[in-house]
């Protein structure tokens, strides 16, 4: 099993940028792969970019494409959020989520609040 700590979520108005960060602990880290998701309130959760064990190839929404930046460093068993140019409408609480295969995602975090002001 893993467990998922979310960090670096806040207020910040638009245009500006925040980095998420996601601790991974219990199974070795590099076997994951790994996953953001975000849930606005009202709406269901829905997919924000992912990354296969290694780091090599990386998928997003089209709606954060450009904008937002996922990494990982195996060696601090953590995944990273970069979010520049945010708007209102990325205001969500965001998930972290890990997965035995790219997007077989099956363990979640507890979210970090992203909330953009206009």
């Amino acid at each position: 099993q893993v467990q998922l700590v979310e960090s670096g979520g806040g207020l910040v108005q638009a245009g500006g940028s925040l980095r998420l960060s996601c601790a991974a602990s219990g199974r070795t880290f590099s076997s994951y792969a790994m996953g953001w998701f975000r849930q606005a309130p009202g709406k269901g959760r829905e997919f924000v970019a992912a990354i296969t064990r290694s780091g090599g190839i990386t998928d997003y929404a089209d709606s954060v494409k450009v904008r937002f930046t996922i990494s990982r460093d195996n060696a601090k068993n953590t995944v990273y959020l970069q979010m520049n140019s945010l708007k209102p409408e990325d205001t969500a609480i965001y998930y972290c989520a890990a997965g035995d295969d790219y997007f077989a995602f099956h363990s979640y975090g507890q979210g970090t609040q992203v909330t953009v002001s206009s």
